[in-house]
């Protein structure tokens, strides 16, 4: 069984609650690109398949064990005729991680912008390379992520080509979590890159504090996707991200917003002589 889609599947417990694996290493933090996307696989076994998910924000609230399943309460905020609203908690033990709100509606006819007439690369011509830091939970056998950077100051640019290399089936939902879970690892990261550090380095106290994503297009996870991305802000110790998801083809499949922790760490005191 592909570990991939195993750590994002949820399975059913008490009215209301659904549970999500663990990927490991225990005592390690866990990653909350897995957690976005097991968070949104909940709130979506409790709408009907006709309402797709426009928009997902979620707090991170404390860090999680990675070596621990994590239970998931849906809360039915609303349920309408063409529109749902879902709050979903996030839980281990007695702890609350993160809490979710998720936003779901069928397809209406309208107006529609959103593309790119021309790609910056052929991710082919990219050296495989993995996610830009150390994630020890991520199924790289599964996964082909190829980073390019560019400019440099408040001019760079990160791109993330990344496909799945499994076989999926075709479920719409499935590739959209697949995105969700990609598209999370180090996305903070750019906002320490303006400046010359990286997540990598560990020379800042960094890690997500808020994620949001607004899902514009249908995905294929096993295709080529671009995740463009750039810093335009940080102060007080936080930065934010902005992304755009760009599909094979040019078109605009959804729009990301991070803000995370990017502080220095405070220096070791020191020994008393």
């Amino acid at each position: 069984m592909s570990m991939l889609l195993d750590l994002l599947d949820v399975t059913a417990g008490p009215a209301g609650t659904w549970q999500g694996r663990g990927s490991g290493p225990a005592g390690k933090r866990a990653y909350g690109g897995q957690l976005m996307a097991q968070a949104l696989a909940a709130g979506s076994r409790t709408v009907e398949a006709a309402k797709a998910p426009t928009n997902m924000h979620l707090q991170f609230l404390r860090g999680g064990d990675a070596g621990q399943s994590i239970d998931y309460r849906v809360e039915r905020v609303f349920d309408g005729r063409t529109a749902a609203s879902r709050r979903v908690d996030a839980i281990q033990g007695e702890r609350l991680l993160a809490t979710a709100t998720i936003a779901f509606a069928a397809a209406l006819a309208g107006p529609e912008h959103g593309r790119r007439y021309t790609m910056p690369d052929d991710p082919e011509d990219l050296a495989r390379t993995g996610p830009a830091g150390p994630a020890p939970s991520m199924p790289l056998d599964e996964l082909d992520i190829r980073i390019t950077d560019e400019g440099a100051g408040e001019k760079f640019v990160r791109r993330m080509w990344w496909r799945a290399t499994v076989d999926l089936p075709d479920d719409a939902l499935l590739h959209t979590l697949i995105t969700v879970y990609v598209t999370d690892v180090y996305l903070i990261d750019p906002a320490l890159q303006v400046h010359g550090h990286s997540m990598r380095s560990r020379d800042h106290r960094s890690g997500t504090t808020e994620s949001s994503m607004w899902f514009h297009r249908a995905v294929r996870a096993d295709r080529w996707n671009l995740l463009e991305c750039r810093s335009p802000a940080a102060a007080r110790g936080r930065g934010v991200v902005t992304a755009s998801l760009i599909r094979h083809d040019g078109i605009v499949a959804a729009t990301l917003a991070q803000e995370g922790l990017i502080a220095e760490r405070e220096p070791a005191p020191k020994p008393s002589k």
